[in-house]
């Protein structure tokens, strides 16, 4: 199984990006084209130098190849020229300015000591000098936290032990809420808090949200004939009172029939009419006036028959 080595980055001319590009393509030359001939390992490393002062020196250097004017007989003489040029000072001085940029970000401790031990090789840095540059390169947590402590490290390898064992706890708190906040989320309910205090074992649910109770369709009330435009009154003369109102007709004389059925008529002294419907009423009247005069005749016959006796 073949090893996989990692390309150099894009070298634009910088100072201080110099040294790893020169490193990464003595690794890479080393590991995968050491077959190569040197021409086309020459022609390799220049594809990977574009951009900033670097274009100008790269158009010079391959002119000069073509031309003959300039031969290299290894990648590795190749290699030393590009130090030489854009190195921009001695090494010390680029080592310096390359540790006073360095910076933590979003790496892990582990990550920017091997870093900060890389670009602080060389530069002379020693004692306190090197614990200043280090503490300002860490994030500004961490920092904060070495500097309340009350027994601060002496050298700078405590402050890399103690600098990697609070990262370590930190990431290792915020992984374990991420995990609890992924358990709460997936139960569905959030956990009752009392007092700002969450209470174990005690969940409740969601509150429901009710839909919203939906109107009824306005069922529409079949009319009759089509409207005449500009009669209003005739147009609702037309219309029946179930077409007006929506509700069935009633009938007002179902009361009077009851009340006809349960009275007797004045006029003709009949059950099952009233006076004002008598088909009988000049006969009713002859009737009455036999029925009164009967009654006074039977009036005063008593009376006689008291009298005599």
């Amino acid at each position: 199984m073949a090893m996989k080595v990692t390309k150099p980055q894009t070298f634009d001319g910088t100072p201080l990006k110099v040294s790893r590009f020169v490193g990464a393509c003595r690794l890479y030359i080393k590991m995968r084209l050491r077959d190569v001939p040197v021409d086309e390992q020459i022609q390799w490393i220049l594809s990977y130098v574009q951009g900033g002062s670097a274009d100008i020196w790269k158009e010079n250097v391959m002119e000069e190849i073509n031309t003959e004017e300039i031969e290299f007989e290894t990648a590795e003489e190749f290699l030393a020229e590009i130090r030489r040029e854009f190195r921009g000072g001695d090494k010390k001085s680029v080592k310096v300015a390359e540790l006073k940029k360095i910076e933590q970000g979003g790496r892990t401790i582990e990550e920017f000591v091997q870093d900060f031990k890389r670009v602080a090789r060389g530069s002379s840095y020693e004692g306190h000098p090197l614990i200043e540059e280090f503490k300002w390169g860490i994030n500004g947590s961490i920092r904060r936290k070495l500097m309340k402590a009350e027994n601060q490290p002496a050298t700078i390898e405590y402050w890399f032990k103690r600098a990697i064992a609070l990262d370590r706890n930190y990431r290792e708190s915020r992984r374990e809420e991420e995990r609890l906040r992924g358990k709460k989320e997936t139960n569905g309910a959030p956990a009752l808090r009392l007092n700002n205090q969450e209470a174990p074992g005690q969940v409740l649910p969601w509150p429901q949200i009710w839909p919203k109770r939906q109107e009824m369709p306005q069922q529409r009330v079949p009319t009759g004939p089509g409207p005449i435009e500009g009669v209003e009154r005739t147009n609702a003369a037309m219309m029946t009172s179930q077409q007006r109102t929506g509700f069935p007709q009633r009938n007002l004389y179902a009361m009077d029939v009851d009340r006809r059925e349960n009275r007797n008529c004045y006029a003709c002294r009949e059950f099952g009419h009233l006076a004002r419907d008598c088909r009988n009423r000049g006969m009713g009247m002859n009737r009455r006036m036999e029925v009164d005069q009967d009654t006074n005749s039977n009036l005063n016959r008593e009376g006689g028959l008291g009298s005599s006796n």
